[in-house]
């Protein structure tokens, strides 16, 4: 009996086009379709007229329910994966039942599509070649202590925030990294109301202190300067020139 494969689908974060095609296809191809809430994924699929098997799983249930699942995939059924928003394991629901499905052998394939931080840093004005992604930090223990240990860090870091704690964060960022580190704050990634903040840390929690956030927020902080040459890794003249002459530090 050939056995099935665990498809990992991304679905849009914001705007309903920016689904594949191929998405489309494999969760209308699909023999069941797992949600990370069926609710939200009940109104994508209306929309694209995909009428599939829908199932529950999420991260209180996901360890209950991936035995189950690696046996139907097992016996021949193809099962889509998808999170309410996004690529489903990035800060969602999905690293622990790929893992399982991977470990028994099982063909796992995840689909090019939509999520979060990749918009975010390329349209922070801060360098993307290397970066760093943190996803959401710890609400209470060891916060404090994961931001001086990334005081040190080079690279561009990455961010996923609640609306209700992004002030409060860049407060704490502030006191670890300098409040005139470079940030950027995404805020409604592909929606509506899509939204940009740019500058040092303490002008974007100015911002924020005056302007309440709200929605999806992505944060984008500039890597640590260089000490060695007291340069800050993170300085490019974004568009200046051809790819040549665009000025940052060597490796």
């Amino acid at each position: 009996m050939t056995q099935g494969v665990l498809y990992i689908v991304p679905t849009p974060v914001g705007n309903l086009d920016d689904m594949t095609f191929r998405a489309i296809k494999v969760l209308k191809e699909a023999d069941l379709i797992l949600a990370e809430d069926t609710r939200t994924t009940s109104v994508l699929l209306q929309h694209f007229d995909i009428h599939g098997k829908l199932q529950s799983h999420h991260k209180f249930n996901e360890h209950q329910t991936a035995a189950m699942i690696k046996e139907r995939i097992l016996a021949g059924l193809n099962v889509a994966l998808v999170s309410d928003a996004g690529t489903p394991g990035i800060s969602d629901p999905g690293f622990f039942l790929a893992r399982e499905c991977a470990r028994e052998g099982i063909t796992v394939q995840t689909l090019p599509g939509a999520t979060a931080c990749i918009p975010a840093i390329v349209s922070s004005g801060l360098p993307c070649d290397h970066f760093c992604f943190e996803g959401f930090l710890p609400q209470k223990k060891g916060r404090r202590t994961l931001l001086e240990n990334l005081s040190k860090e080079n690279r561009t870091m990455i961010f996923y925030e609640s609306p209700r704690r992004l002030v409060k964060t860049l407060e704490q960022m502030s006191a670890a990294f300098g409040p005139d580190r470079e940030c950027s704050v995404a805020r409604e990634i592909s929606k509506v109301h899509e939204e940009h903040c740019r500058g040092t840390i303490a002008e974007v929690l100015e911002h924020f202190q005056q302007n309440e956030p709200k929605g999806e927020i992505v944060l984008v902080v500039a890597g640590a300067p260089a000490p060695e040459r007291g340069e800050h890794r993170n300085k490019y003249r974004i568009g200046e020139g051809d790819g040549d002459e665009t000025e940052g530090t060597e490796e």
